[in-house]
């Protein structure tokens, strides 16, 4: 980038960052998540530290806080106020300790943590003990006036303790800093009484506090959290020494501290306190949004000193984001196990929920078209359901006019095949049935988790096992052999041995999973729990022997005693499927029209009646006793969330429909029940919201009995 580029590229992030911050700071608009903005800042961040001749006095990067709403009465702050420099990463904070360990050499440092509370700052004025001012950061240099709606707040106390026999008439000006902030609970209870008027907790805590009417911040239960105390020179009581001491004299004074502050010796374990917060923080009754970690000793923050912009000796430790943003570099196009095409993303890396991404889906043409994404283009990112990326939006108001627009290919990508798109459908389709990709992602599908599951076919083995043309279809990996394994370079004796054990265990599974791995169009798990509910098979009793381990000194397996188990043949699933007429398929309970005819289609294929057969040969036999059992739960629908007690996912999954109900993964006003073990995440809060039922492990369990 030369420096024509970089001047355009830092005024258009400026200009985008005065606007994000006027959208969610003054009108408490969250169109744009926090975890996006970062993003946006540290890029603006690093163009000027390597340009430095272009920062100006007004830009975000050299202000503190938000600007002034106009509404209220501008307060100077007794001392200016900064904002936490901020890292995301263990690197970034380690890097930050050496900085600031190099400003007091010798020296033993300790710290404290505290819960990063998702808030707005306020600074509170007490003057002899009484509630004097309480101000908002503002720009750092001057704040609003916001003691009217303070005053209302029952957890700000009015008058301070009296504490070392000092008499209130006697204590100086002291100021105070902390944290306003709403409950989830309060929140919910504020959408629901008026109608989803904010995006979240912070947003309303900023927005009642701005209320002119006190009424309003009393009735929507704002609270408050002090970390800091800001004392005189002249002062009567002994300022604190540490960190420590500064949180216990704020709740001796009768000011609210999160006691959930911890001390440490060393950053290995502030790692550990952040990791415990990343996974339990949806527990708290409260939003936080990271750690604050804080040198513990009063001496060395002084000696450490302050940047114009932040202190030195604490830095905000934030959870990976949820969002980022990042710059579309290319679009290819995948072709899938369906040979459906689908667009996806070529990033420049960037770090999303704890992660880095590379790449990231664009779902389908119209999707393109509707966000107007262009390559080269600055967008928002996230993980759909924590998992997959996908582009969530366009800033369009960073594009510089040299992004180029996006043509979906005539053919397909892999083999040049025809491809085709249906009527009513978005995605467009490879015809090839000899499409290498396509059949390269039928195999890696036969294998997944929800399939056949075998532990050792990857996408690079099942790459090299096609390419040395040891299998054909997924039938073949049932022909494969130890002395064959041993001529292809990623394998070596143990891994030869371990695979051939994994398709050997393999071979046995439930009904619904084969349905589901033999990849039919339309037929995922769900609907390959209904088919599998809809058949009668004929059932045969096997005999099969277990592997155990020698003793417990021993790595090595033989073969336990026999046990006996009831099977069904797939040459019988293969006569029952293909006596199936369309019409039967149409009127079975939740088969739709359009699963019907595909998988009729597909049964009637003779191909395939043929890959069937070669599936038997193989030795691959069904176990049916996860079918149905009652009608207990019928038409009810579960989320599953958090860690249950004795039963996995999976388990739990299988019971639920083994009675009939149906196992789903997004929470929706349709949803009928949350499962909910410990540390059920965000799926709970969002079911309390919609006033869906709650039941636990227990619960389950007495609804099927």
């Amino acid at each position: 980038m030369n420096k024509t580029e970089a001047q355009e590229r830092i005024e258009k992030l400026k200009k985008w960052l005065k606007k994000w911050n006027y959208d969610y700071f003054v009108l408490s608009n969250n169109d744009v998540s926090e975890g996006a903005r970062d993003k946006i800042k540290r890029e603006l961040e690093e163009l000027e530290k390597e340009h430095t001749e272009f920062i100006t006095p007004d830009s975000p990067t050299q202000r503190v806080g938000a600007p002034l709403s106009g509404k209220f009465a501008k307060i100077k702050h007794i001392t200016p106020k900064q904002s936490l420099a901020d890292c995301f990463s263990e690197k970034e904070l380690v890097e930050w300790e050496e900085r600031i360990m190099r400003l007091v050499p010798g020296e033993e440092l300790d710290y404290i943590t505290e819960l990063k509370i998702d808030g707005l700052n306020l600074s509170l004025i007490y003057e002899k003990g009484k509630l004097f001012k309480a101000v908002t950061r503002g720009d750092g240099e001057y704040g609003e006036d916001v003691t009217h709606a303070v005053r209302a707040m029952e957890s700000v106390p009015l008058e301070l303790n009296e504490i070392r026999n000092y008499r209130l008439a006697d204590y100086p000006t002291l100021e105070v800093g902390g944290e306003v902030f709403m409950s989830k609970e309060s929140f919910d209870e504020l959408n629901e009484a008026e109608g989803d008027i904010f995006a979240n907790p912070r947003n309303a805590a900023a927005g009642t506090v701005r209320q002119l009417d006190p009424k309003v911040s009393a009735n929507r239960k704002l609270e408050m959290f002090f970390y800091s105390l800001t004392l005189p020179k002249d002062s009567i009581i002994p300022p604190p020494t540490t960190q420590k001491e500064n949180l216990e004299l704020l709740q001796k004074l009768g000011l609210r501290v999160n006691t959930k502050f911890v001390q440490h010796s060393s950053l290995d374990t502030i790692l550990k306190e952040m990791r415990r917060w990343e996974k339990d923080k949806d527990s708290l009754p409260y939003l936080i949004d990271g750690l604050v970690v804080k040198v513990n000793k009063i001496r060395h923050q002084k000696l450490m000193g302050s940047t114009a912009k932040s202190p030195r000796y604490s830095i905000a430790y934030k959870f990976p984001a949820e969002q980022s943003t990042s710059k579309i570099l290319d679009i290819e196009v995948q072709v899938g196990r369906t040979g459906a095409l689908t667009p996806v993303a070529i990033l420049k890396p960037t770090e999303v929920a704890g992660s880095t991404v590379s790449r990231a889906t664009l779902h389908n043409e119209d999707e393109i078209e509707r966000k107007d994404v262009r390559i080269g283009d600055t967008v928002i990112i996230q993980k759909a359901g924590d998992v997959i990326p996908e582009v969530v939006e366009v800033l369009k108001d960073l594009r510089t006019g040299n992004e180029r627009r996006f043509r979906m290919p005539l053919r397909c990508p892999v083999c040049s095949g025809a491809i085709i798109r249906t009527q009513g459908e978005v995605v467009r389709r490879c015809i090839n049935p000899n499409c290498y990709a396509i059949h390269q992602h039928q195999l890696e599908h036969f294998v997944s988790r929800g399939a056949f599951d075998i532990d050792g076919l990857g996408e690079k083995v099942i790459e090299q096992l096609i390419q040395s043309k040891l299998i054909e279809d997924p039938a073949d990996i049932f022909t494969l052999e130890y002395s064959t394994l041993l001529h292809l370079d990623l394998f070596k004796d143990k891994k030869a041995h371990n695979l051939l054990d994994a398709i050997e265990k393999a071979k046995i599974l439930p009904l619904p999973r084969f349905l589901f791995a033999l990849g039919i169009r339309y037929v995922g798990e769900e609907t390959a729990d209904i088919i599998a509910n809809h058949l009668e098979l004929e059932t045969h009793n096997i005999k099969i022997k277990e592997k155990q381990k020698r003793d417990q000194m021993s790595m090595f397996e033989e073969e336990g005693k026999a046990k006996e188990i009831e099977v069904a043949y797939v040459k019988d699933l293969a006569d029952e499927l293909k006596y199936l007429t369309l019409e039967e398929l149409k009127e079975a309970e939740g088969i739709g029209e359009k699963v019907a005819i595909t998988l009729h289609k597909w049964i009637n294929d003779e191909n395939n009646q043929k890959y069937l057969q070669k599936l038997d040969r193989a030795g691959v036999k069904l176990t049916v006793e996860g079918r149905v059992r009652t009608d207990k739960l019928k038409n009810k629908s579960f989320v599953i969330t958090g860690t249950l007690p004795t039963l996995s996912r999976d388990e739990a999954k299988d019971l639920i429909k083994q009675h009939s109900g149906k196992a789903i993964s997004a929470v929706s006003k349709n949803t009928d029940y949350i499962l909910a073990g410990t540390s059920p995440g965000s799926k709970y809060e969002m079911a309390k919201k919609l006033d869906i039922k709650i039941v636990d492990e227990e619960g389950l369990m007495g609804m099927v009995k």
